[in-house]
């Protein structure tokens, strides 16, 4: 019974954890999206993207609506309409005006002064040409031309007061219908109207005049109508205090030249705004589809570059932090894009920091090895010195001794010179180098440099074609590039014979690369060493040569600063082609021309 009771408190508090987690979730809408989506959509890159290409469409959109011209030539049709349908009425009107020549008009008192037999012809006078406009006459016609449309029709004489308005104007058998007033308090705005009456008063002129009611039928206060009365049309467009158009036009109600009044034709009070609100609604339709698409598009957009990005750079933490094993890069070379660059970039930058972290590693292995070797031969001296008893054992033990320091000293330099050169070449500026001039200097260099030194025949050579004028330029480093053919020289220089020892240098161009090729007489390289010599501190030296002489890092910093240019480095034998005997060593070292390192 207890665990039962247990249980269901379990069971209780999980249920309102999970409503409070439901409740959380629907509090917080971009929470609940954010869980489903993900973080990828709702990234900082992914907001900058939504927000600039949404404020752009708003923009836009903004921009049709201010600049649009729909409302201005709606209301010049409208004019045009109602000054056509003005002279049409005041026509009709002006027809229906006329004298009533079925009575005559006679003076009584010259009646009574005829005789029998006697009688006069009226003359007509100035006010019995006139051709008044009879209200009752004039109402059915009217009724008949403005019951069609929806426009408001007001007729008043030549004194600007008013005989006729259409809204009073009704046929018979008509039924009248009002519309009674709101319930006071009662509010019939909705929020759609709201909007739209804001919109009416941003986007339209602000210059129009208030529309008012003409008071006791009084045209005067209209300008339109007072211009009609001199015979000329007029328009006016007003605004109500809802905000709503009414386009106005006054036409003249002439006949031989007279005006017997005016005609003053009005739209109804929201039919241009119901028109322009109609439009608007379109554009905003359009709007709405036009930022639903581009909200999907700039998604899609985001997630094909910050979805990369993103696992870049948390592939480029994880190298930061260290693992145990290499980490890849992911590859986004098939993009053809910045973002595949990037890739590219940062792929080649970690093979190469991978590279560097184990050139470094071995580099460290490798001096250690190569330092204890003399070191363990030193203190071996060192101990075995205080035990010798004649002066010889002490000379040959003082002699080990100076000859290891030495070694140790020659080892330093070298290991510094080998550790420094990257970063070096990393910090200094390359310049263009003209290897004719440079291989030619060390050369004459060497020739001259004697000195503890076998005698060796060195011999130079530049390939000229015959009228073209060949570049042996490259974009490097010259001392660096001289410390590789320096190298080249002195390592072939111990390995020919000590009488009829001969170098050969050439400089060609071959397929497009500058090329440094180096020969000597000497007895070639074992088969199987030809890629060991490169590595470092490997020594095969020849037969009579003092151990110690060489740290082996020659070859190898010379390979080291080739590649860093861009080049390469290879060794071969010469063989002769008869008898197929080693008849030399061939260093050749190819650099790209210019600046294309």
């Amino acid at each position: 019974m207890a665990d039962q009771t247990i249980n269901s408190d379990v069971t209780n508090v999980s249920d309102g954890e999970a409503r409070r987690t439901g409740r959380r979730l629907w509090s917080h809408p971009f929470t609940l999206i954010r869980r489903i989506f993900g973080n990828a959509v709702f990234s900082s890159l992914t907001r900058r993207i939504l927000f600039f290409n949404i404020a752009a469409t708003v923009v836009l959109v903004a921009g049709i609506l201010y600049l649009n011209q729909f409302r201005e030539g709606l209301i010049d049709a409208r004019v045009e309409s109602l000054l056509t349908q003005g002279e049409i009425i005041a026509g009709a009107i002006s027809a229906s005006a006329s004298v009533d020549t079925n009575s005559i008009t006679i003076d009584p008192e010259k009646l009574l002064e005829l005789q029998a037999g006697q009688s006069i012809t009226p003359v007509p006078n100035d006010e019995d040409l006139d051709f008044p406009i009879d209200p009752e006459r004039v109402a059915p016609v009217l009724r008949r031309l403005i019951s069609p449309t929806r426009t408001r029709a007001r007729l008043f004489d030549a004194d600007a007061n008013m005989l006729l308005d259409s809204r009073h104007l009704y046929s018979r058998g008509q039924v009248l219908r009002y519309d009674l007033p709101p319930v006071e308090g009662e509010t019939t705005t909705t929020w759609s109207d709201w909007v739209a009456s804001i919109f009416n008063r941003l986007l339209q002129p602000g210059n129009l005049p208030a529309y008012k009611e003409a008071p006791g039928g009084d045209g005067s206060i209209y300008p339109e109508v007072m211009n009609a009365l001199t015979g000329v049309r007029g328009a006016v467009v007003r605004v109500t205090d809802k905000g709503e158009l009414i386009v106005s036009v006054a036409v003249p109600v002439q006949r031989f030249r007279a005006v017997l009044g005016v005609l003053l034709l009005s739209t109804q009070a929201g039919d241009i705004d119901n028109i322009v609100h109609a439009e608007r609604l379109a554009i905003m339709r359009v709007f709405g589809v036009a930022t639903l698409v581009n909200i999907l598009l700039s998604l899609l957009l985001s997630s094909t570059i910050a979805n990369p990005l993103r696992r870049l750079s948390a592939a480029a933490i994880r190298v930061r932090r260290g693992v145990k094993q290499r980490e890849e890069i992911p590859d986004f070379s098939a993009r053809q894009d910045e973002i595949g660059n990037l890739s590219i970039a940062l792929r080649d930058m970690t093979n190469a920091l991978y590279d560097r972290i184990d050139a470094i590693e071995s580099f460290a292995a490798d001096v250690s090895h190569e330092l204890k070797n003399p070191l363990t031969s030193l203190r071996s001296a060192v101990e075995t010195l205080p035990l010798a008893k004649t002066d010889e054992s002490k000379q040959r033990l003082t002699n080990i001794i100076f000859h290891d320091v030495r070694r140790l000293d020659r080892l330093i330099t070298d290991i510094s010179d080998a550790s420094r050169l990257d970063a070096e070449l990393a910090r200094s500026d390359s310049a263009p180098v003209d290897m004719e001039m440079l291989v030619g200097n060390l050369v004459e260099i060497s020739k001259q440099i004697r000195t503890g030194r076998k005698p060796v025949e060195i011999e130079f050579s530049a390939d000229h074609k015959p009228g073209v004028k060949i570049d042996y330029k490259v974009q490097g480093h010259d001392l660096r590039l001289g410390q590789i053919i320096t190298n080249l020289i002195e390592n072939a220089r111990s390995f020919v014979p000590d009488k009829n020892g001969r170098i050969t240098l050439r400089l060609f161009q071959s397929r497009g690369r500058i090329t440094v090729q180096v020969d000597d007489n000497g007895p070639g390289i074992q088969a199987e060493d030809i890629d060991r010599i490169f590595e470092r501190f490997y020594t095969d030296r020849p037969e009579g040569e003092s151990f110690g002489q060489n740290s082996g890092l020659g070859l190898s910093i010379s390979r080291q600063i080739a590649e860093a240019h861009g080049g390469t480095l290879k060794a071969e034998n010469l063989v002769d082609a008869k008898t197929g005997n080693v008849m030399g060593a061939r260093f050749t070292l190819s650099l790209p021309p210019g600046g294309s390192a």
